[in-house]
């Protein structure tokens, strides 16, 4: 990841940590060798948030990370995993592009198929520059508001 991709990555989760703090929130965690952005422990229940900057197949390491969880990688009463999609996969015509679909469609099965699972697509309000760009203004503030996207979906999955 760039600078700026870590920098959001470095904010979510101080924000996720501020939020829920009964999870202990670590960036750069490994599930079975698999890297996790964001990935935050409580006793009963793991957070996995995986922040999709610009990759070009978005549901490569999560698909990875759902077999890694079937083969019981992660011991965890309930997992909830966030897919943090940025701008770069908006179509300029409206909806979102079929490699965010196939992602999306990777947690929806990947849900349906573990029973301590739980997937969330997540937006993350900005289209990231290229690398070596300048970040654009507010960027704190969108990384605010998808943390409290993601403490919210949280807050019902424990329920």
């Amino acid at each position: 990841m760039g600078s700026f991709a870590t920098a959001v990555q470095s904010c979510l989760r101080e924000r996720l940590a501020t939020l829920r703090p009964r999870f202990d929130w670590r960036t750069e965690h490994r599930i079975a060798g698999t890297p996790v952005d964001i990935a935050g422990h409580a006793t009963d229940h793991t957070a996995l948030v995986e922040l999709e900057w610009r990759r070009a197949d978005p549901a490569d390491n999560t698909a990875k990370l759902f077999r890694h969880l079937s083969e019981g990688a992660l011991a965890a009463d309930r997992i909830d995993v966030f897919q943090v999609f940025t701008g770069y996969y908006d179509l300029a015509g409206g909806g979102v592009s079929s490699k965010r679909r196939n992602a999306e469609f990777v947690g929806r099965v990947a849900a349906d198929a573990l029973d301590a699972l739980s997937y969330h697509a997540i937006e993350f309000v900005l289209n990231p520059p290229k690398r070596g760009a300048e970040r654009p203004d507010g960027w704190r503030a969108v990384a605010d508001t998808t943390a409290n996207r993601i403490a919210v979906r949280l807050s019902d999955a424990s329920v």
